[in-house]
């Protein structure tokens, strides 16, 4: 017999969802958006977005300004909890920032969430992404190079299901992004330890990328460096780099361990 969804069942808050789904409405793209912009967004009536956001008002996460929203510093709190629950960004903060200054280069470190990579730290060194990356960013997981190393780790059912949920797409025309060419190269990737990423993300940019485990041999997160592209940039990525993110990956690792460190949060929405 087939449970129903639990979006049917009598412990799903709908308005607690819609609510969520509202505060995710607001992003780079539209910062200000009006009451029909949000509603057509999220697909919601103009009605029940309206009192999400003067719910959302009333409780200092939402502000207005004639007829447009923004969000207001409050919402970060709810990122900074879960930040500041991680004795993962603490004990991996030096550890990168270190890392960056070995290198020369931009050094971070992310979560899987559902399709996405979500930055949990980053050590900017240069501009090397049109895409303003810092705490709290996402970028979609198939085509970055964290996003990889934790995908390999999903035993090959899990992986299974996680893609078949996945609207892949090229975004430059080095892209994998068919299911069969990108299951190619996860085993690849779970095979040498690294997943390098040249150009498929933005034709300009390379990045390399270690997996981050617990003691009992689980990925919870990627550590990477990113890099402009040039004739020899991979060569040295995995020469030059790739040695010294290794040193770090392991630094961090020890640390989870003597920390105790309990990964309550990554990985538990691989494929939501």
């Amino acid at each position: 017999m087939t449970s129903k969804p639990f979006e049917e069942s009598a412990d799903y808050v709908q308005s607690l969802a819609r609510g969520l789904q509202v505060l995710r409405a607001f992003d780079r793209d539209l910062p200000n958006p009006s009451l029909s912009q949000v509603a057509e967004r999220v697909g919601l009536s103009r009605a029940v977005v309206r009192r999400s956001l003067l719910t959302l008002q009333h409780l200092g996460y939402v502000g207005s300004r004639g007829r447009s929203f923004f969000l207001t510093p409050r919402v970060l709190e709810l990122g900074f909890s879960y930040l500041s629950s991680l004795d993962l960004t603490e004990l991996a903060q030096q550890c990168i920032e270190q890392l960056s200054q070995r290198v020369g280069e931009s050094c971070s470190m992310a979560v899987l969430d559902g399709s996405d990579i979500v930055y949990v730290l980053r050590v900017p060194v240069r501009r090397v992404i049109s895409v303003a990356l810092g705490v709290g960013a996402r970028l979609p997981a198939f085509v970055a190079s964290m996003g990889r190393v934790m995908l390999a780790d999903l035993p090959d059912a899990e992986l299974a299901t996680w893609l078949n949920k996945q609207n892949l797409r090229a975004i430059t025309p080095h892209t994998i992004c068919t299911a069969s060419a990108l299951k190619t190269e996860l085993r690849r990737v779970r095979e040498l330890g690294y997943a390098l990423v040249s150009r498929e993300l933005e034709p300009g940019l390379c990045s390399i990328a270690v997996p981050i485990h617990t003691a009992d041999g689980r990925v919870v997160a990627g550590l990477n460096i990113g890099m402009p592209f040039s004739e020899d940039a991979l060569d040295r990525a995995v020469k030059q780099i790739l040695p010294a993110l290794r040193d770090t990956q392991r630094a961090i690792e020890q640390a989870i361990q003597h920390g105790g460190w309990l990964p309550h949060m990554a990985m538990n929405h691989a494929y939501d």
